[in-house]
């Protein structure tokens, strides 16, 4: 038997087909390769999106919750930053005698009433800037564990249509994070009774 130095036509067919398999192979792993290291980035350098811009962060799912609006002139950790905590026509259906805020205990800031103010403010937009209008006088104590803001106006922050706010000036906290402030209000009266007002949600990044 005389063994032939040249394959067959059928031979030459699958080996063919075999070299494009395993080209097809190698493109198909490379290129997955290539999509997951960019998938990674991006999970990577995705940032949290700060709240009160559209997107909001609650941790208890409370039907009563009420989202209040407020600015940071910077949400970077570290870095001085001023805060307006508004209270805004609707969300004020008595007179406040007292407004309590409840601040988190993991808010690492130095929170010093000096550099607290409650006025009367104006909510900027794109053509103005945010700011207070009117100092409104007030009595501001801070706890001593900083869990605790308590503002006493001079007179009860009346119904009306202005907008109130409270004005932090502070240094943001070294840990990046999410911090919800809680807004509780002592309405005048013979029988003054203390009620949930709203919550603000803010980030330091």
């Amino acid at each position: 038997m005389i063994l032939s130095p040249f394959k067959r036509p059928s031979q030459i067919k699958r080996s063919k087909r075999q070299s494009i398999l395993r080209t097809t192979f190698k493109v198909l792993f490379s290129s997955s390769l290539i999509v997951g290291s960019f998938a990674t980035n991006e999970l990577i350098n995705s940032k949290p999106v700060v709240a009160n811009n559209g997107i909001d962060f609650m941790w208890d799912a409370d039907p009563n919750y009420v989202k209040l609006k407020y600015l940071q002139t910077s949400n970077e950790k570290k870095e001085r930053s001023t805060y307006y905590l508004f209270l805004r026509p609707r969300e004020r259906k008595t007179g406040i005698l007292k407004l309590t805020i409840k601040v988190p205990d993991y808010f690492e800031a130095n929170i010093r009433p000096e550099k607290l103010k409650l006025c009367r403010a104006k909510i900027g937009g794109y053509s103005s800037r945010t700011k207070c209008l009117e100092d409104i006088p007030a009595i501001i104590e801070v706890s001593k564990d900083q869990t605790s803001i308590e503002i006493f106006p001079d007179n009860p922050i009346p119904v009306d249509k202005n907008t109130y706010a409270l004005r932090m000036k502070l240094i943001n906290p070294r840990r990046p994070g999410m911090f919800q402030f809680h807004a509780y209000a002592q309405s005048p009266g013979a029988v003054p009774i203390s009620g949930y007002v709203g919550s603000w949600n803010m980030a330091v990044e």
